[in-house]
């Protein structure tokens, strides 16, 4: 929650501080476990890489496991979002938004997080890399990620990682970057 607000905290601006981590966070951790890294500082989580190697096989296990999860936790919304949060809460009722053909080159994903006090010390490219290396051993040849276009600090760590854009002009208020696992 402390950088869902586009790299900010998001803490308070939901009906629950669950809403962003029932989306984003528990059905990697808990459908692709060999794929979720965690950074420690000794006593706390301070950050964390999640994902998974095959796009389209995680949108089947999110809709088979994980929605009747979220459908107890969340309503689905009877029509068109009213709300920012209704649309959020959409999201997770509509796992295939994320299987966009332009992405299908990059058939891996994956979110990533560090707390403001560990960012810039070289932890984010050590998970970076140790998420990559288990998405190729996965057989994935490449990975793709969404940012929110308004986090320029996250985009300057993509494009020093050597991430570029993927072209998603049906997604335009999403910015995708990619690149190979290797």
């Amino acid at each position: 929650m402390r950088t869902a607000d586009a790299g900010g905290d998001a803490r308070g601006r939901w009906s629950t501080d669950d809403l962003m981590p029932d989306l984003f966070a528990g059905p990697y951790v808990d459908l692709e476990p060999d794929r979720a890294f965690v950074l420690d500082d000794g006593g706390r989580v301070v950050g964390y890489v999640i994902g998974t190697a095959d796009t389209a096989g995680f949108v089947r296990a999110w809709r088979a496991q994980w929605l009747p999860h979220l459908a107890v936790r969340y309503a689905e919304p009877p029509g068109p979002p009213g709300t920012p949060e209704e649309a959020m809460v959409v999201l997770g009722f509509r796992p295939e938004r994320m299987l966009l053909p332009e992405l299908a080159a990059h058939p891996a994903h994956l979110h990533i997080d560090l707390l403001p006090e560990v960012q810039g010390a070289g932890h984010g490219r050590a998970l970076i890399d140790t998420f990559l290396a288990a998405a190729a051993r996965a057989g994935a040849p490449a990975v793709h990620l969404g940012m929110d276009p308004a986090n320029d600090r996250a985009r300057g760590f993509y494009d020093r990682l050597g991430f570029t854009p993927i072209a998603v002009p049906s997604v335009p208020d999403v910015v995708f970057l990619g690149r190979p696992t290797t």
